[in-house]
């Protein structure tokens, strides 16, 4: 694969003003499957501020401050638990549901007079001995030397309430894969809104970032850099993250007041509610010995992937196939290059060693490779979202959202034509730098390609 750094300006692909929103059918939809793939009397979908997207993605509701609580019962009952913080916040709530004063949720210091504890406001909903509970935490991990709801990574107020409610621990079951699962949850599957949702995030933190890369300037503080992205109060993933130095680089720390230098290596991330973009490289115009010993080597990685991911494609296979062009520089993934992107920044990944669970229509991904070992002074990063989806699915996206399948066609042809990738039809690019890698920060307008 002969790669090499020229000239590529970025097109404008074009950046989405009003955000999609998914409509309430959708949200209605996903709670009776999640009920049903639950198998459970009851189906409580734990979120706090941090840990809030499993929550999101069935309700549109997002807690802030505080925790809440999703629960789902018999005859299609729901209901929502909320503190004093977001009882008037719960109007962002898109489906038909009761609402609860749960003040246990509330801060430290707050009134708690005007509702009982949690396990009593659990048992006046209608949870009764005997019953059983599914519940949903923020993740879940295989650990068959504990009893299920040990293994719960879900607050303890909330195992200890319902186990008092339905008689003891035995009805307690993790349900978490139920939405989170790599290959069987239902979040792993993006429907015809979600996409347009994604790409619209997407786009707009690319763009935000591209600012950065572009504002990035020996003199300018980090944080002077950073607010090149011209933020419009896009709901964020993670911190804003921006890193520079010559030394290791902390790649997830926030921006400092540290003056940026010539020769520093600068890694900085953005993300929203459904798509991410980062950036590694060096703040340098011209510098042949790092991109020949570093960026072309990682490039090929990048290029590897774009090139092979495609519907069918397990995810080992990417795994070997980006290892293995990383090794010809002497470098490995860090962590999985890829993974399953939603409200969070990171849902799963099933792109491991041998991993048979296959890309799939509807999954959407990040394309996110980590190189090791980095040497000092040097970071390396070309992170994307993209999306998988059948010519079905496509036809949807073209029909409903002629505006981003327009975008998507655009980002399409410029990875094809001008970067030079093979593109598979059903990868829809979202990002507007999509597999745009600029490593040199001072020369913007050159990237590298394939030739």
């Amino acid at each position: 694969m002969n790669v090499m750094w020229r000239e590529l300006l970025l097109p404008d692909f074009g950046i989405p003003e009003e955000a999609p929103v998914i409509p309430i059918d959708i949200l209605e939809a996903r709670c009776r499957r999640a009920y049903g793939a639950a198998g459970c009397d009851w189906f409580a979908v734990y979120g706090d501020r941090e840990h809030f997207a499993n929550l999101h993605y069935l309700t549109g509701f997002d807690p802030r401050f505080e925790e809440a609580l999703l629960l789902m019962g018999p005859d299609g009952r729901k209901y929502l638990l909320v503190g004093n913080e977001c009882i008037e916040y719960a109007v962002t709530v898109r489906i038909e549901i009761s609402l609860v004063l749960c003040q246990p949720f509330s801060l430290p210091g707050q009134d708690r007079t005007r509702s009982p504890k949690l396990s009593d406001i659990l048992r006046e909903v209608g949870l009764t001995r005997g019953q059983t509970v599914g519940i949903c935490g923020w993740k879940y991990t295989a650990h068959p030397e504990l009893r299920e709801h040990e293994a719960l990574h879900a607050p303890a107020i909330l195992i200890h309430s319902v186990a008092s409610a339905i008689g003891g621990t035995d009805g307690i079951k993790d349900v978490t894969q139920v939405l989170m699962d790599a290959s069987d949850g239902l979040r792993a599957y993006s429907e015809v809104d979600q996409i347009a949702v994604n790409e619209w995030a997407a786009a707009r933190a690319s763009s935000a970032l591209h600012r950065v890369v572009k504002g990035t300037r020996p003199g300018a503080s980090e944080m002077q850099a950073v607010s090149s992205m011209q933020y419009a109060g896009e709901p964020l993933s993670v911190h804003i993250m921006y890193a520079s130095g010559q030394d290791d680089i902390v790649g997830l720390r926030s921006p400092s007041s540290r003056k940026v230098e010539a020769g520093d290596a600068v890694f900085s991330a953005i993300g929203y509610w459904g798509g991410l973009s980062a950036r590694g490289g060096l703040v340098d115009t011209d510098n042949s010995s790092f991109l020949d010993k570093w960026a072309i080597p990682y490039y090929r990685g990048i290029a590897a992937w774009y090139g092979a991911a495609s519907i069918g494609v397990t995810g080992g296979d990417i795994y070997a196939i980006v290892s293995e062009e990383l090794a010809r520089g002497g470098m490995k993934p860090a962590l999985n290059p890829g993974h399953l992107i939603g409200a969070d920044e990171w849902v799963n990944s099933f792109f491991a060693p041998g991993n048979p669970t296959k890309i799939a229509s509807g999954m959407a991904v990040q394309c996110d490779i980590i190189p090791t070992p980095m040497a000092k002074g040097i970071v390396l990063n070309c992170e994307d979202s993209v999306v998988f989806a059948d010519e079905a699915l496509r036809e949807q996206l073209k029909s409903k959202y002629p505006a981003v399948w327009s975008r998507i066609q655009a980002r399409q042809q410029f990875v094809r034509n001008e970067i030079g990738i093979a593109l598979s039809d059903d990868l829809l690019p979202l990002s507007n730098t999509p597999a745009y890698y600029a490593p040199l920060f001072l020369s913007p307008g050159h990237a590298l390609a394939l030739g």
